[in-house]
C-alpha cells in the first residue's frame, strides 16, 4: 500500500496543559501536539488530524487516565459543535484556567519589565449561571441538498460546516430548546435554501428572531413564520440586506420593543434586535455593579465612558455621579443610548458619536472643558482589538481612577502596560465568567493615578 494513503495510527500522550483556545497540549516525539477535548494531567490515546512543520493537531479517541476535572458534558453535541469547547471540564477548573490566562498575559505581554502584578492582588472570580445564559447569538442555517435536511447551529469545531443540533444548552431555553421545531419550520418554507442565518435577541420579557432572507419571502412563507411567532409569543423580523434593512414581520405593532432591567439602579434599557448587548444577562448585572464599585463613584464625580454602546454602564453611573459622558463609534447605538437616558429621566448624561481609534482633540464630547480637566474617572469597555489609539491620549485626562473591562486579556495587558508606563498603578484585576464552557476570557482591571 502507498504509505501516503495509509491511515495514521493512534498514539498515546501525556497532556501537560491547555492552550488558550482550550486544546490539550502534549509533547509527542519532541513535537508540540494540540489534542481536542483533552485536559491537563490526562493520559490519552489520540489520532492525528493535521501535521505541520512546527506542531501537530490531533483528536482524542480514548481516555486512558482521565483528569479529576473532567465531567460529563451537559450537551449532547459538545464534541462537534464549535459554540463551546470546555464542557468536558468542570466549571471551577474552567474559571481557574481563565484566571491563569489573565495572569500570564499580564506577566508576559504588558511591555513592562517584570510584567504587571496587581498591587492589591487579584479579585475573586465573578461567577454566574453556566447553562441557559446566552441571550444573544447568531445561528447558522444550511439546507443540505444531498441529505434533504436543514441544519441550524453554530459552526463545527475546526471547520466551516454547520453543526447539526437538536438543542443548545447554553442558549436561553426559550430558544435553545426550540432548535428542532425551528428546523421543521424552516424546512417547510419555499425559501429554505435562501435563509442562511437566524439572529437571536432576548430581553427580559420578549424573544426576537431575525431571519436573514436572501430573497423576498412569499406570502405563504411569511404566513408560516407568523403562525409560529404567534403560537410562542415571539417577535419575528426579516433582514433582506444589511442591519439597516431589518424590519418587523410580527407582531404588526411598531411599538414592540426588547428591553432588560437593571433593578439595582431602577433602570430599564431598550434595545433593537441587532444592537450589541452583553450576552450573559445575569453576569452583566454583576459586572456593572463591580465596575461601579471599583470606580468608587461619588456624587461630585465626572465620568467618561468610552465604547459606551447603548448606555449599559453609562446610565447606572449617571444615577450616582454628577455627570457622565458616553462615547461610541456606532451612531445607531448612540441614538439608542440617548433614548434610554430619556426613558429613564436622566438629564445629567451626554452621548457622543466619535471614532475612538482617532485623536479626540476638538471633538464635542471633550467639552465643556479641555482634555485633562473634564473627567476625574474613566470606564472603558473596548472590543477585542482593545484600545491602542485611546492609550495615546487617555493619560492626558489625569483621571484618578480608570476601570478597564476587557474581552481579550492580550490587548488588555498591552493597553495596561501603556497606562502603567505613564503614571498609573494597576491596583487589582480579575476574571468574570461571562461565557461559561468557552475559552473566552472576560476580565476587569482597576488603575489608580500615582
Amino acid at each position: 500500500m502507498n504509505k501516503s494513503k495509509q491511515q495514521p495510527l493512534p498514539f498515546t500522550a501525556q497532556v501537560e496543559r491547555l492552550s488558550h483556545e482550550g486544546r490539550g497540549i502534549a509533547v509527542v516525539a519532541g513535537k508540540t501536539t494540540f489534542i481536542d477535548n483533552a485536559l491537563p494531567g490526562e493520559t490519552v490515546q489520540a489520532m492525528y488530524t493535521k501535521r505541520h512543520a512546527r506542531f501537530d493537531e490531533a483528536q482524542l479517541i480514548e481516555l486512558i487516565q482521565p483528569s479529576a476535572d473532567r465531567v460529563e458534558p451537559p450537551c449532547a453535541h459538545t464534541e462537534i459543535c464549535g459554540g463551546c469547547s470546555l464542557q468536558h471540564m468542570q466549571p471551577k477548573a474552567q474559571i481557574a484556567f481563565k484566571q491563569k490566562v489573565l495572569e500570564e498575559q499580564l506577566r508576559h505581554f504588558s511591555q513592562i519589565p517584570g510584567g504587571l502584578q496587581p498591587k492589591r492582588g487579584y479579585l475573586p472570580p465573578l461567577l454566574g449561571p453556566t447553562l441557559g445564559y446566552r441571550r444573544k447569538a447568531r445561528l447558522a442555517v444550511k439546507w443540505v441538498e444531498k441529505k434533504s435536511a436543514l441544519l441550524i447551529g453554530f459552526r463545527e469545531k475546526q471547520g466551516r460546516y454547520v453543526a447539526e443540533l437538536t438543542q443548545c444548552e447554553v442558549l436561553d431555553v426559550r430558544v435553545g430548546h426550540l432548535i428542532a421545531p425551528l428546523k421543521e419550520l424552516l424546512t417547510s418554507l419555499q425559501a429554505r435554501t435562501q435563509i442562511p442565518q437566524i439572529e437571536v435577541a432576548i430581553g427580559d420579557e420578549q424573544v426576537a428572531l431575525v431571519f436573514r432572507n436572501l430573497i423576498a419571502l412569499s406570502e405563504a412563507d411569511q404566513q408560516k413564520l407568523i403562525v409560529f411567532a404567534q403560537q410562542r409569543g415571539f417577535i419575528f423580523y426579516l433582514q433582506p440586506a444589511g442591519p439597516e434593512s431589518v424590519h418587523l414581520l410580527w407582531p404588526n405593532n411598531s411599538a414592540v420593543s426588547l428591553s432588560y432591567a437593571m433593578p439595582a439602579w431602577n433602570i430599564d434599557l431598550q434595545f433593537r434586535p441587532v444592537d450589541f448587548i452583553q450576552v450573559n444577562a445575569e453576569m452583566n448585572q454583576r459586572v456593572v455593579a463591580l465596575a461601579v464599585e471599583l470606580l468608587a463613584l461619588q456624587p461630585e464625580d465626572r465620568v467618561l465612558d468610552l465604547f459606551c454602546g447603548l448606555g449599559n454602564f453609562t446610565l447606572p453611573m449617571a444615577k450616582i455621579a454628577q455627570h457622565v459622558v458616553g462615547v461610541e463609534g456606532d451612531a445607531a447605538l448612540i441614538e439608542q443610548a440617548k433614548l434610554n437616558a430619556e426613558l429613564n429621566h436622566l438629564a445629567h448624561v451626554d452621548f457622543h458619536v466619535a471614532d475612538l481609534f482617532k485623536s479626540p482633540e476638538g471633538l464635542a464630547w471633550s467639552l465643556p472643558k479641555k482634555i485633562g480637566e473634564g473627567f476625574n474617572k474613566v470606564l472603558l469597555d473596548p472590543p477585542r482589538l482593545g484600545a491602542a489609539e485611546v492609550m495615546n491620549w487617555l493619560p492626558q485626562l489625569k483621571a484618578e481612577r480608570i476601570v478597564y473591562v476587557s474581552c481579550n486579556p492580550a490587548t488588555l495587558a498591552r493597553d495596561l502596560g501603556v497606562l502603567c508606563a505613564q503614571g498609573y498603578q494597576l491596583e487589582t484585576a480579575g476574571v468574570m465568567d461571562m461565557f461559561p464552557h468557552t475559552t473566552h476570557v472576560e476580565s476587569i482591571a482597576l488603575l489608580i493615578k500615582k
